[in-house]
């Protein structure tokens, strides 16, 4: 039978140090490599960033954003494109709560 406590840490005394590794672990293995994207889908992503910047309507910009090393994480942003930084290859995406700027290499997914 299949113990049905997920974490280890729970019903028994752990030093404090040991729960940090732990929590760290279970962190790392979130991480993953950036994603390999063809030509074809970079030249959509960037038809949609200048569309969506012109026409002022709202996207969903998915990135890479690197953690440690050759890993990291995966994160998400809705929002108008309201500056495209062409020299420092990056966007400056708004909404309502916050504003972000993305770099233009590691973004993996372009909604509209």
């Amino acid at each position: 039978m299949a113990s049905k406590i997920s974490n280890p840490t729970v019903g028994r005394f752990v030093l404090p140090q040991q729960r940090e590794l732990y929590l760290q672990m279970r962190e790392d293995e979130k991480l993953v490599p950036m994603p390999a994207l063809e030509q074809d889908e970079l030249e959509s992503f960037q038809y949609i960033i200048r569309d969506a910047a012109r026409e002022d309507y709202a996207i969903t910009v998915t990135w890479w954003q690197p953690t440690k090393g050759e890993l990291g994480t995966t994160r998400s942003m809705w929002g108008v494109v309201k500056w495209i930084d062409q020299n420092g290859r990056r966007i400056k995406l708004a909404n309502d709560e916050d504003w972000w700027w993305i770099p233009i290499d590691a973004i993996v997914s372009v909604q509209s």
